[in-house]
């Protein structure tokens, strides 16, 4: 079965592939010319290098988060338990015993 005429893309066979980093390669697309951001050049898996590649901030914002979050002091559910159980223990005590305490605060 023949494909249909006028329903495809035009095929680029050495379409022109720019990256940030400089590095520039052919492949075949339907774009006569694609920017990328990273490419086998400049990605730290490739070259072995760690480096960050940031857009808007994303690093930052995820390391004063993580800092933020290794500055809190957690409690132990059990240790949030007991402190619960010591409130409401402290709430009781203050609470009017009978009809006569409460009329005497009021």
């Amino acid at each position: 079965m023949p494909m249909k005429k006028d329903i495809h893309s035009q095929w680029y066979p050495e379409a022109k592939i720019t990256c940030a980093c400089g590095s520039t390669f052919t492949a075949g697309s339907t774009k006569p010319e694609i920017q990328v951001e990273i490419c086998s050049s400049c990605h730290p898996f490739f070259t072995g290098e760690m480096k960050y590649i940031d857009t808007q901030g994303r690093v930052e914002k995820f390391e004063a988060q993580r800092k933020a979050v290794a500055g809190k002091k957690y409690i132990k559910k059990k240790d949030k338990k007991k402190l619960q159980e010591k409130r409401e223990r402290e709430a009781e005590k203050k609470r009017p015993k009978s009809l006569k305490e409460v009329l005497m605060h009021e």
